[in-house]
């Protein structure tokens, strides 16, 4: 996992519940409010943003951590789902992903990275089911200022989540002359060769961390946001893991072709540390990618009312 994200996510941990235990989150922890936000459905956008052998910050490589980030590689994304908090500080919601992430060693601030000038883009396709712990919440019932007898559901939350999830991938790559081809079905690293490498799926697992805030915008809508990392198991999310292939002249013949040697290697400059057998990415740390999500959030739990001391009209919940 990603060390420097965990520390993180961690000291901001503490740091609430610390704050929470000494302030007036006692009179909100009590409140029985929670329940008229037990039910929800979101959909936004998303920007995307990839960790792994290509591309990469302006200095030196970081062990993919967050910040190797290339925020000129920036995608966009989609992103949306169902919650159900069935606690005060635990909600459990099923997540779909969908984006572009990319990788261009030209932006690299590295100089094997830069010279060896490999880049791609690639789908990511992803559902996941997460865990989420609240560990901040202030929820209460507001007056509406424009009519009398009206209320309404306000509520704030900040939250860690983590899960488990699958996702679709297939990276891609432009020739010289500009078009963009599969590169799995290329074998770039041997994988077509009988002494090859095994070839890679289009399917893996993924880890997702992050953290979150939402708040209430309408008595039935919020605007939330979030930014996750998602670990993977797999290092060829970017076609790129291990060495090139030994035989450059029996990749040419192989079912690959000529094609299949041309975006393998790509390198400019640096001719000693490029060539067959030579390093070509680093299979000791798997792919990851990060998502920036804005939501859109509809209440599935809440009706207001304009009946004088009413406010819970359409919640089926008994506290």
């Amino acid at each position: 996992m990603r060390t420097s994200l965990i520390g993180t996510l961690g000291t901001a941990l503490i740091l609430t519940v610390a704050t929470e235990s000494f302030g007036q989150a006692n009179y909100f922890n009590n409140s029985r409010n929670w329940a008229f936000n037990k039910k929800e459905v979101y959909f936004g956008l998303a920007s995307t943003h990839f960790l792994g052998d290509l591309g990469g910050g302006d200095g030196p490589g970081r062990q993919k951590s967050p910040a190797d980030i290339d925020f000129r590689s920036t995608r966009v994304g989609l992103n949306g789902g169902f919650r159900y908090r069935f606690a005060p500080r635990f909600a459990t919601k099923t997540n779909f992903n969908f984006g572009i992430v990319s990788g261009d060693d030209k932006f690299a601030g590295e100089e094997y990275r830069k010279s060896r000038n490999l880049s791609f883009r690639s789908p990511i396709i992803e559902l996941s089911q997460q865990l989420e712990f609240i560990f901040y919440y202030e929820e209460n019932i507001k007056s509406s200022k424009k009519r009398m007898g009206s209320y309404y559901n306000n509520s704030r939350q900040a939250y860690l989540f983590a899960g488990v999830g699958a996702f679709y991938y297939n990276p891609q790559a432009k020739t010289d002359v500009g078009d963009w081809v599969a590169l799995r079905p290329l074998g770039t690293e041997g994988q077509n060769m009988p002494d090859g490498p095994k070839p890679y799926g289009m399917f893996s697992a993924s880890i997702p961390v992050g953290i979150g805030f939402k708040a209430t915008i309408s008595p039935s809508w919020r605007i939330g946001f979030e930014v996750s990392i998602h670990n993977t198991f797999t290092d060829y999310i970017d076609d790129v893991s291990n060495r090139f292939y030994h035989n450059f002249a029996a990749q040419a013949a192989g079912p690959g072709g000529q094609l299949s040697v041309d975006m393998a290697d790509r390198h400019i400059g640096n001719d000693q540390w490029f060539g067959q057998g030579k390093r070509r990415g680093n299979p000791d740390d798997n792919d990851a990618y990060i998502f920036f999500n804005v939501h859109l959030i509809k209440n599935l739990s809440y009706k207001a009312t304009t009946k004088h001391g009413k406010a819970y009209r359409g919640l089926k919940t008994k506290f």
